[in-house]
């Protein structure tokens, strides 16, 4: 071991040079790391991840006017310490609650003063810590040969057990030039984004060799498939390091297993366990490289991002929620400064139910969310993200409260969109943010609540064709939901500024039944065996029907309601395995089930190719028809002056839907009509029948347009299933022209275009 003197700190936070860098001429290691409150930090550096004596330590300087301790190691000193690979590394830290003493040693008391002090702090030299700035991490906290977490808590019975044996530690990685590609700009409005977990996609995907199944060597292989079926967008599940390196102690259980990945360590470095190779700086390229091969196919890459919580999680269980917490990283450098406390600092504020509140209203953890996510943007070349929880992000204060304010220009929301710009409307540079706009508790429901330049996860939007579809006579929903839903929600985007591209539109998602299984069961199955679970958890009203278990019913409802998703307004977002009727057998919460069960099955029964074909018939039409994806409103009014109004609802009968009719819950037929030539687009005109009734009905057509017809693209219904039931361009069956009939069965949804 040596003990090496400080540099001179710098003065002022550079979000590049924090962590553990080489400096250009890769002749020295300077280590940077924030602590308002520590009195010493330590960086320990190591020649291996696991199981040694640390080969150096070094004490860091404190700079009282940025609270940044820094300290430069050269690189020839680090070599003749023994580190002659890879070095890693972590930091050690004392702080009013710990004080430092020259006598303490590893494993030992010496200094104890709290597990917790009146201000918060958590110190705990016994606990090795994670650097949050680290660009790679060698392991998760729990491997196959480190199976004990009490090593990581404080508390009466742990707080003396050294963890630097087991512990993460930071990589401090070369430069690397691997290309990115080059960022598609399309307007977020043209988008069709697919939500996929990355290890799902291909694990069980035998045209993928063997060793890049489930990693980001295979993602990258698939690019062109998913090009093929229309999507512009791949969400993949958190990519930022997770605790899941468990999944693999025993891989036929689910025991403590972390699936879809929402327990983040770090949030600037890739998740080793993802990549096919795990060599230090391995899993970075591997990921820039997998960005370049969807950008080469057009396709952007957005990542499902967790900052309203960390990895650390909340107090332990059967204590006396004071002393005994997961000291890890975060927790043990700057504990409120970096999580949302009570007003006694005692205990966190949670509004995330998995532990307590990242302190997203606190400047310096501010920081780490717009620095990562700025790496994410430009080294490893991602376009847009997806914020777990995003109304924590939203919150107004720091300890003691919890109060969503999209008019509080200090807050992390505000902050993200001043420093990462979104995507302007018309398309060009920038980022897709998109927001999951609710959390647990207060006034975290905020669907249509948040500031501009951001999206969101439409959650009324779910929950009305979800209601229409499967509760009829149980739930009511008028038609008037239905059309204000169908048209981009302007009730929700339309008061602020935005636009119905701002609503992102979906059935269902990761957390949750299938767009299958929606349709196919009553209620959760989440207590059945490996490798379908058990898991914990889920909602229990779900507004999912099991369609009278008619099989023929349940595909013809997963029809109509992916038709719905497609044809409205606003961005829709398919679930990956949707496409082809994936199920996950009832489980609603399949979050700890990294198992054959849970990753795509690429294998296809005749009914899953015909439903896959119809999405992608389906996912071509909407591509095709700008009037399907407006940058504005709807208009009720001619707006070129060929009698046509830029949309029109109609009742079965061809009338005008007026108030009455949409407010009547006794309704549950509607159509409408989009005058595509105000949009540029080739169809005149189209035509969308909605039957929510369990009975026939017959809708009478409406004017297509001078010299026009009507002709059918598809009708959902169970009689037209099968391969063709997206008819190919140019071989849609003629109907007929206005006042023409038309009797669409129950349940199902008609399209047509004028031509």
């Amino acid at each position: 071991m040596i003990l090496l003197l400080p540099c001179r700190a710098r003065a002022a936070i550079d979000a590049n040079l924090l962590g553990g860098r080489f400096d250009a001429s890769a002749t020295n290691v300077t280590f940077r790391v924030y602590s308002s409150t520590a009195t010493r930090i330590e960086v320990w550096v190591y020649a291996s991840a696991t199981g040694a004596t640390e080969n150096a330590r070094y004490a860091l300087s404190n700079n009282t006017t940025t609270h940044v301790w820094s300290g430069s190691i050269p690189v020839s000193t680090l070599r003749a310490a023994g580190v002659s690979g890879p070095v890693y590394y972590g930091y050690r830290a004392w702080g009013p609650n710990w004080t430092y003493s020259a006598s303490w040693m590893p494993g030992t008391s010496t200094g104890f003063v709290a597990d917790v002090d009146a201000a918060g702090n958590r110190f705990n030299p016994n606990k090795l810590l994670l650097d949050p700035y680290a660009r790679e991490v060698s392991h998760d906290p729990i491997t196959a040969t480190c199976q004990d977490g009490t090593l990581y808590a404080s508390g009466p019975g742990y707080r003396t057990l050294d963890s630097a044996a087991c512990a993460s530690k930071g990589i401090v990685l070369a430069s690397d030039a691997t290309s990115t590609g080059s960022k598609p700009t399309r307007a977020f409005k043209d988008e069709v984004v697919y939500e996929v977990h990355l290890r799902g996609l291909t694990k069980n995907d035998t045209t993928i060799p063997a060793a890049k199944r489930g990693t980001y060597a295979g993602a990258a292989l698939k690019a062109p498939a998913l090009a093929a079926l229309g999507v512009t967008a791949v969400e993949f599940l958190p990519l930022q390091e997770t605790q899941n390196d468990q999944n693999d102690i025993d891989p036929n259980s689910d025991s403590g297993d972390n699936y879809w990945g929402y327990m983040t360590l770090n949030w600037f470095a890739p998740d080793r366990r993802y990549a096919s190779d795990r060599t230090p700086g391995g899993p970075t390229k591997e990921v820039k490289a997998m960005v370049k091969a969807f950008h080469d196919a057009g396709i952007k890459v957005y990542v499902d991002v967790v900052y309203n919580h960390t990895g650390e999680g909340g107090p332990w269980g059967g204590g006396d929620g004071v002393s005994t917490y997961n000291v890890l990283s975060w927790r043990g450098l700057d504990n409120p400064t970096y999580y949302a406390l009570t007003s006694d600092r005692q205990h966190p504020w949670d509004n995330t139910g998995v532990g307590g509140n990242y302190n997203t209203r606190n400047l310096i953890a501010q920081n780490q969310i717009v620095d990562s996510l700025a790496y994410w943007r430009d080294t490893l070349g991602v376009d847009g993200f997806r914020f777990d929880l995003a109304s924590v992000l939203g919150n107004s204060c720091q300890h003691g409260c919890f109060n969503f304010d999209k008019n509080d220009g200090g807050n992390a929301l505000n902050r993200i969109v001043a420093e990462l710009p979104p995507r302007a409307a018309g398309g060009g540079s920038g980022v897709d943010l998109i927001a999951e706009p609710w959390a647990i508790g207060g006034n975290s429901y905020q669907v249509g609540g948040f500031p501009a330049g951001w999206a969101e996860w439409n959650g009324q939007y779910r929950d009305t064709v979800r209601k229409l579809q499967n509760k009829l006579g149980v739930e009511t929903v008028t038609l008037g939901t239905l059309a204000t839903r169908v048209a981009g929600s302007s009730d929700l985007y339309g008061d602020d500024g935005r636009k119905p591209w701002h609503s992102v539109n979906f059935l269902v998602a990761h957390d949750g039944f299938t767009l299958n299984d929606l349709y196919a069961f009553n209620s959760k199955q989440n207590a059945q065996p490996w490798p379908y679970g058990p898991s914990d958890g889920g909602e229990d009203s779900n507004n999912s029907w099991d369609q009278g278990g008619n099989a023929q019913a349940q595909r013809r409802a997963a029809r109509t309601g992916m038709a719905l998703s497609l044809l409205s307004a606003g961005v829709p977002m398919l679930t990956g395995g949707d496409e082809a009727l994936r199920t996950q057998y009832g489980n609603n919460n399949a979050y700890n089930l990294d198992s054959p069960a849970n990753w795509l099955d690429w294998t296809r029964l005749q009914v899953e190719s015909d439903f896959e074909t119809f999405t992608r018939r389906l996912l071509a039409f909407r591509k095709a028809h700008p009037a399907l994806r407006p940058a504005n409103f709807y208009s009720g009014s001619d707006g070129n002056g060929n009698v046509m109004e830029q949309l029109r609802w109609f009742k079965p009968d061809g009338s005008v839907a007026d108030t009455a009719y949409f407010e009547n819950a006794s309704n549950h037929a509607l159509a409408w009509r989009i005058d595509g030539s105000e949009f540029g687009d080739p169809a005149p005109a189209i035509y969308v029948a909605y039957n929510g009734w369990s009975g026939d009905v017959d809708f009478t057509l409406p004017w297509p347009g001078t010299g026009k017809q009507w002709y059918r693209v598809t009708d959902t219904a169970i009689w037209n299933e099968g391969g063709n039931t997206v008819a190919s361009p140019g071989s849609e069956t003629l109907v007929g022209g206005e006042n023409t009939h038309y009797g669409l069965q129950a349940r199902s949804l008609l399209l047509m275009i004028a031509k």
